[in-house]
């Protein structure tokens, strides 16, 4: 087992393109005593190392318990001495980086478990940051409102909702929530976290096969924010609720009673976008930032 912590050039950043079925997950993040998508890949990664301590992982964004991820990406700064476990002995000192973390990938396939995978393993630009440097991220929601119920093959990524939903309400609704706001009415919010975002794109489409789904686009999101969303716009889909209230509840700052927070089950992180390269450092410092709101006088 390897114990020194090395710095600078013996270290490399590495970049994990990944997805998992949240069901028996307690969220992405670590937990004592709980399973977790983080405990589970810095625990594969420190056996396939030998790394003591393991590795700690930054993720793009913390998706909460139950929720599933097709495009969830993480980075992880690895000693580049230890990539060498990767290799077999015929390798010896003979690959590359990029050939030790496309080995890598390969072994983690062989000890994570099946509702957890690395699609690849990646040596990214420098300045590149999993969580800060990242443009947007996009949800989707998936609801199933037949009233014959969801397909039992899917009935783990998509709700059931027994009664029938007005998209074309849901959508009303949802153009008044665009913009940069202060999504406090639909966020649980963290000491010292703000809750200020940017909602770049929200819309409701029903597929070919009958399901509702909900792409939710912004710059971050703050803890619940998707599904307090998607649950407000669910109650005026059923008209229990006026088009404009979304917006009316946004504008007042608080949370409402009224807005019940979606199941975790129907929500999917699809896919985070990044900057070329020379704009990774740029937005990485933009992202850090405390951001305020800007109203005219």
């Amino acid at each position: 087992m390897t114990t020194d912590v090395p710095t600078g050039a013996d270290v490399v950043r590495v970049r994990l393109d990944l997805a998992y079925e949240g069901t028996e997950f307690s969220g992405w993040a670590r937990q004592p005593n709980r399973r977790t998508v983080q405990g589970e890949l810095e625990a594969a990664l420190a056996r396939v190392l030998r790394l003591n301590p393991g590795p700690s992982l930054t993720v793009a964004g913390r998706t909460d318990a139950g929720v599933h991820a097709r495009g969830q990406v993480a980075h992880v700064d690895l000693p580049r001495a230890a990539l060498a476990a990767v290799e077999r002995r015929a390798d010896q000192g003979r690959l590359t980086t990029a050939e030790r973390l496309l080995a890598l990938g390969r072994r983690l396939a062989g000890v994570l478990p099946l509702d957890v995978r690395v699609h690849a393993v990646t040596e990214p630009p420098e300045g590149f940051d999993a969580r800060f440097s990242a443009l947007w991220r996009r949800y989707v929601y998936r609801v199933c409102d037949a009233p014959g119920g969801v397909d039992p093959l899917r009935r783990r990524e998509v709700l059931w909702y027994p009664r029938p939903l007005d998209v074309a309400a849901m959508n009303t609704a949802a153009a008044g929530l665009l913009g940069e706001h202060d999504f406090a009415a639909f966020c649980k919010r963290r000491d010292g976290a703000t809750t200020i975002r940017e909602l770049q794109h929200l819309d409701w489409t029903r597929t070919p096969d009958g399901l509702l789904s909900a792409t939710v686009i912004a710059d971050a999101f703050c803890h619940s924010m998707v599904r307090a969303l998607v649950g407000s716009l669910l109650a005026v889909g059923e008209s229990l609720r006026p088009p404009h209230w979304p917006a009316t509840v946004l504008t007042s700052g608080t949370r409402d009673s009224g807005v019940n927070v979606a199941p975790a089950h129907g929500l999917c992180l699809e896919e985070v976008h990044y900057p070329p390269p020379d704009q990774l450092l740029p937005r990485t410092h933009l992202t850090r930032r405390l951001r305020t709101l800007t109203r005219p006088t």
